[in-house]
């Protein structure tokens, strides 16, 4: 038998650093690798989950989305958000990362360069790889935060930027006066920017700001995952102009057809519910924040306190590292996102109080 042949796009593709060091964890390791929220999915959202199995409401759904859903994330932005995204310009999605992957497979064509943040998320240069553009990361300064005159020059030949805020893995969180300069520059170029806020709900003493508010050349992708803790129901969403719209709904119609029912549904009563739920995981993430940089800090590592989002960014050595390892808690290697984050060790505090405190008791006995 003949060896399969394997398209020149699958074999240049990196599998995810963070997910090859979730799944090799041993059973007795305390896990600060993965951004996997702890908390339960709140019960009038699983009670909705549970009514549409019931009802029925297990077939097909519209390939934009159940348009009561739409309609609901319609009003969240206006509320919460400040832009004005009718329900025809939003797309549901199998969460965040399909949303992320439609967009820029609708925006990047062969060697266009793509820019995000680099220490970034890894999905960013993966996902422009294989659309077939250029990744460039851009570097960001000593508290984690985009050079925004850095960024501009990078832009002059740019057809998208990733903008991700709060961040991962850095949790650093933007102005709206470094996001607005950013947009506004972009859109004197040409360029579009894809602003990535599935951590919108989690700052802390900051504000955060969509980029939206700020230019027309906007996409903004976002998800149930992380701010109703539904990240196993994969339900995501972009929004953008209509053009936008129209040529990103093919790319998803053909590899998802439609989000999930169920899962709709269910999100249908978290956009339609009380966000009390998510007050106090933001609360209780600020508390575990502390706990963790407090920790850190004390053992002698030195970096920026996460603004938002629930990562911090530890600086290390490669021998640090393994040391941490050994001693049974997971993090990940800096290098999975980016070249500047080679000598960092990102550690997720969407743990228990009890599994941060116990991983800092192990960190001390290896460092």
């Amino acid at each position: 038998m003949k060896p399969m042949k394997f398209s020149e796009r699958a074999r240049i593709v990196e599998m995810s650093g963070i997910r090859k060091f979730f799944q090799n964890a041993g059973p007795d390791a305390v896990n600060l690798g993965i951004g996997q929220p702890d908390f339960p999915t709140p019960e009038h959202i699983k009670r909705a989950g549970i009514e549409a199995i019931e009802k029925n409401l297990t077939g097909y759904t519209n390939n934009y989305g159940v348009p009561e859903l739409r309609e609901a994330i319609s009003k969240k932005f206006k509320r919460e958000n400040n832009l004005s995204y009718s329900a025809d310009n939003i797309i549901v999605t199998a969460g965040a990362g399909e949303a992320l992957h439609i967009a820029v497979e609708s925006l990047v064509g062969k060697g266009d360069t793509v820019l995000y943040q680099d220490p970034g998320f890894v999905s960013y240069r993966e996902c422009t790889v294989i659309a077939g553009g250029t990744p460039k990361g851009i570097p960001l300064d000593d508290k984690f935060h985009i050079d925004v005159e850095r960024c501009k020059e990078a832009l002059d030949n740019a057809a998208v930027l990733i903008l991700n805020s709060p961040g991962n893995p850095t949790g650093a969180v933007e102005s709206g006066e470094s996001i607005k300069a950013i947009v506004q520059y972009a859109e004197d170029k040409g360029a579009t920017v894809i602003s990535d806020e599935v951590y919108e709900h989690f700052v802390y003493e900051k504000k955060h700001y969509s980029a939206g508010c700020y230019g027309d050349n906007v996409v903004t992708v976002n998800a149930a995952s992380k701010t109703f803790s539904m990240t196993g129901w994969r339900l995501g969403y972009v929004a953008g102009p209509k053009d936008f719209i129209e040529q990103a709904v093919k790319i998803h119609q053909y590899c998802q057809t439609c989000a999930s029912s169920v899962s709709q549904y269910a999100a249908l009563a978290a956009y339609n519910g009380s966000i009390a739920c998510v007050d106090e995981m933001r609360r209780e993430y600020a508390v575990r924040r502390d706990l963790l940089y407090n920790g850190l800090k004390e053992l002698g590592f030195d970096f920026p306190k996460p603004e938002g989002a629930f990562y911090m960014l530890v600086p290390m050595d490669r021998k640090q590292f393994e040391k941490i390892l050994e001693a049974g808690v997971v993090a990940i290697p800096g290098d999975a996102f980016g070249e500047n984050a080679v000598n960092y060790a990102r550690f997720s505090y969407a743990a228990s109080r009890e599994n941060i405190a116990e991983a800092l008791r192990r960190i001390a006995t290896a460092v």
